[in-house]
């Protein structure tokens, strides 16, 4: 039975998330991105919190969507060190570490977070 583009990628975000687990010295960057728009949170599973956030509604940038991405990527590392936080455990949630996603990953690079 073939899976639809949705089902795939709950099905590999849940295998990815019985192994990337946030904590409060390694919280979880996790990214999700839609058809427009890309979001980012940094979370602490532990105690259920978000630690930091940002989003491309949040920032009104211009340009193509990686462009757009690796700012956001930028402006969760800034809120993220600002909270405290220097190292984390990337969440991909389920698509591929490819384009949107990989520009985001890279920005928080640049920005000085560590995974």
């Amino acid at each position: 039975m073939a899976f639809s583009k949705s089902e795939r990628r709950n099905k590999i975000r849940r295998r990815i998330r019985k192994t990337v687990s946030g904590t409060s010295t390694r919280p979880r960057l996790s990214v999700f991105r839609s058809n427009k728009e890309i979001y980012a949170q940094v979370i602490n599973d532990v105690d259920g919190v978000t630690i930091a956030s940002a989003s491309s509604r949040d920032l009104k940038a211009s340009g193509s969507k990686a462009d757009v991405a690796k700012e956001v990527g930028k402006a969760v590392a800034e809120k993220a060190k600002a909270a405290g936080v220097e190292t984390v455990s990337f969440d991909r949630g389920g698509y591929l570490y490819h384009g949107r996603v990989l520009s985001l990953a890279n920005g928080a690079r640049e920005a000085g977070l560590n995974f």
